[in-house]
């Protein structure tokens, strides 16, 4: 099974770019942190970044919802794509392809308000079966 779940805050707007098929692509980061006291009594805290990327209409919905700081719940699988840099170096990124996203906060600090709870979840999924016909070279980032 290939199930991945975080909550975190995006560290930068989300970027919009479509595919030659006019496929909608959307990227952000999303970070995690975790905070414990080490053996001397002293408070530590550890930031994890995920690289996220969403498809279709649901990463139009993102474009438009999510923003800087804003936080989101993003479910889906783990992908790693690999191609080759300007320099015919080999390069690897491993990303969450995101499935469902939940906006979670005041969005209205956003400018946008979706329901009365400020919270958006698209019921456009993309299942794991879903072909979309276009290989990682189609991607625009």
């Amino acid at each position: 099974m290939n199930k991945v779940i975080v909550m975190g805050r995006l560290g930068r707007d989300p970027e919009l770019k479509y595919t030659p098929t006019s496929l909608a692509v959307c990227s952000f980061s999303v970070a995690t942190s975790e905070s414990w006291k080490d053996k001397s009594g002293n408070r530590q805290e550890k930031t994890e970044w995920h690289n996220i990327v969403v498809y279709g209409k649901q990463a139009e919905n993102c474009n438009m919802y999510l923003k800087k700081g804003r936080q989101a719940l993003v479910s889906g699988k783990l992908q790693t794509r690999s191609w080759e840099d300007k320099q015919g170096s080999k390069r690897y990124m491993t990303e969450i392809v995101a499935e469902n996203i939940q906006f979670i906060g005041d969005a209205s600090r956003n400018q946008c308000q979706n329901s009365d709870t400020g919270n958006y979840e698209s019921s456009d999924s993309l299942s794991a079966d879903t072909d979309y016909n276009f290989t990682s070279d189609d991607i625009p980032f």
